[in-house]
């Protein structure tokens, strides 16, 4: 093709945030993920609001949800957008308050970018600023300036009304899930603990900060000892170690969520290492330390430098205001606070102590189990029983199809063959299992040296990987897909390797690359059309549209023929995304479900106990 002058093109703001909406958003998604772009642009306006607050100005902010349209609306009562400057600030880009740091301190936004992505990729957004007795409100589409109202006398107080409704032309059949907004607005709640939240009906405050947040994540009934909270102006550290190896981070910067943490985690843990080897006068291995460590990290800083524009990860080294480097800055926070809280509480040292030599203790005994481990892969590699592999793997990133990478876990020798015939040898590999594994809830990182099933499937999912935390291996395979029948022993090992993962592998399930997948529970056919029906609803459908027809159940994925299978397996397989609605998993959640037998589990069981007939 040719390249000339014709081919450069130039952009207006709004063209090009549409143009490349994952910039600004990343992926666009539905509304069933908590990272797709529709609760970015929820962000990006509540954040305003809630900077708003931080300066010092109004402590309450109220959120409403149309589910008929899909708008959402943030009102708060801060100081309101300057009447003059409305439209600038929403639709002119690299414009707006945060330049300014007599304005706004230590506050999230940055680039004057975050509100006009949420303008341009709205079908419907409305800006009414109130300030000093007066209104001023504009309405725009996709951008695009509608109506601009005059300004006009108000009695309502101070502060910034914002609606609007994500673009159907970009989210393709969006909808807002409650429980992941409430969610959100929980950290909120968590982070700034003089300020209410409305939402539904419910009002969302939180007197204990990141000690509520690791109450609710976590649960208190699951931690070694009470959390530690350490504060000083610009910085809370609230931590403490859970019953099980997993480490758990959630770490924040100017009130932002920062999953994949940054400069200021991993100063944190660094200087956490540093601090109890110097108290407990021992050179433990940061291992030893960390493992099953839970820590919330709440850090506020002047002009922070993140990796992009959704402000996952923390690029900042420096603190300019103080002129040191943010690492020495939380060592010596951690060195005051940390090392004279150990002192003043003497039971609490002592507990962290005995949890340390545990885990020194186990991590000496896995040592020794991984050369039986090993002995037991190669074994199982010359008989080649478990893993039948595929030639492209997710580390391969240089590779156009790495993505594609699948690893199927089935239950028996039938299925797993059905499949490995089926399969598309270059990205699917298939792992085998015998019979029900075991429940590994509550176990440490032991079980999966000991436990011959468990092991080789940890090989077979990240046979390259090395380091010294289960959870911080590479994944092998972009998708890991839990393929088993659809009866009761097929739901009983899909909720065993479910529990696998979240105990051991819970930031691979938080990442979006475990699935289930789903195969049709029914053949209709005639002898002109075949139709394979996932649910009683859709072979109802069938029934009624194929005449003379016949019916098969299929009790077992080993019934389905490799010719039925590819599919069920190819391009347009249908998974289902294993993902966790909170930032990671709930182990209050997996105690109910998968821990000792209690009476309320008990009562839960009979109270949803349903009874399926045959009826066909």
């Amino acid at each position: 093709m040719a390249y000339t002058e014709k081919s450069i093109r130039t952009l207006d703001w709004r063209e090009h945030i549409r143009t490349r909406p994952g910039m600004y958003i990343g992926k666009a998604g539905d509304g069933q993920s908590p990272d797709d772009g529709i609760y970015i642009l929820f962000k990006e306006v509540i954040d305003n609001s809630v900077d708003e607050h931080f300066m010092g100005f109004g402590r309450e902010i109220e959120v409403n949800l149309d589910d008929r349209e899909g708008k959402i609306s943030v009102r708060d009562y801060g100081r309101g957008i300057p009447l003059e400057k409305v439209r600038d600030c929403v639709s002119r880009i690299n414009t707006g308050g945060k330049y300014d740091d007599s304005a706004f301190q230590k506050s999230v936004g940055l680039n004057g970018v975050g509100i006009k992505a949420v303008n341009a990729l709205s079908s419907s957004f409305t800006v009414c600023s109130f300030r000093g007795g007066q209104a001023k409100r504009l309405d725009f589409h996709r951008g695009e300036l509608e109506k601009d109202f005059p300004l006009n006398p108000t009695s309502e107080r101070d502060g910034t009304y914002i609606s609007f409704i994500p673009d159907d032309q970009i989210f393709k059949n969006f909808s807002f899930q409650e429980s992941i907004l409430e969610d959100r607005l929980w950290v909120y709640a968590f982070l700034n603990t003089r300020l209410k939240l409305s939402f539904g009906g419910k009002s969302y405050h939180s007197r204990r900060g990141l000690v509520d947040l690791l109450e609710k994540e976590i649960g208190l009934g699951n931690m070694s000892y009470p959390p530690i909270h350490l504060e000083t102006d610009d910085l809370v550290c609230v931590l403490s170690h859970q019953n099980r190896s997993t480490e758990s981070y959630y770490p924040f910067v100017n009130g932002q969520h920062t999953p994949q943490g940054g400069t200021h985690l991993n100063a944190c843990k660094e200087s956490l290492v540093q601090v109890f080897r110097q108290f407990y006068k021992k050179d433990f291995h940061a291992q030893d330390i960390r493992s099953g460590l839970v820590l919330s990290l709440s850090l506020r800083i002047q002009d922070p430098v993140f990796e992009s524009q959704t402000k996952t990860k923390l690029g900042s080294t420096h603190l300019k205001s103080q002129g040191i480097t943010l690492r020495t800055f939380i060592l010596r926070f951690l060195q005051e606070q940390l090392d004279n809280y150990l002192h003043q509480n003497p039971p609490t040292a002592e507990l962290i102590l005995n949890r340390i030599l545990s885990n020194e203790k186990e991590r000496k005994e896995i040592l020794g189990l991984k050369k039986v481990a090993q002995e037991r892969r190669r074994n199982a590699r010359l008989h080649n029983k478990k893993l039948r592999d595929c030639q492209v793997h997710f580390t391969h990133k240089k590779h156009p199809r790495h993505k594609e990478t699948t690893l199927f876990i089935t239950e028996g020798n039938s299925a797993s063959g059905s499949i490995t015939k089926s399969r598309d040898t270059q990205v699917h590999a298939v792992f085998s299992l015998r019979g029900k594994p075991l429940n590994c809830f509550g176990l440490s990182e032991k079980v999966v040296y000991e436990n011959e099933e468990f092991n080789l499937l940890h090989h077979a999912l990240c046979i390259d990987g090395k380091g010294d935390n289960l959870d911080f291996h590479p994944p092998r395979y972009n998708r890991i897909v839990l393929a088993t029948d659809a009866d009761v022993d097929g739901m009983h090992i899909r909720l065993l390797i479910l529990s696998f993962f979240l105990q051991f592998f819970p930031s691979w399930v938080s990442a979006g690359h475990v699935y289930v997948l789903e195969t049709p529970l029914f053949r209709v056919r005639n002898r002109k059309k075949t139709r394979y029906c996932y649910t009683e609803e859709e072979k109802i459908r069938a029934i009624q549209e194929l005449p003379q027809h016949e019916i098969t159940r299929f009790k077992g994925l080993g019934e389905i023929s490799p010719e039925e299978f590819k599919g069920f397996i190819g391009p347009q397989m249908r998974l289902l995304s294993v993902r966790t609605e909170k930032m990671l998993n709930d182990a209050n959640f997996l105690s109910f479900y998968m821990g000792k037998n209690t009476p309320e589990r008990q009562q839960f069981i009979l109270q949803n106990l349903r009874v399926e007939k045959n009826d066909f």
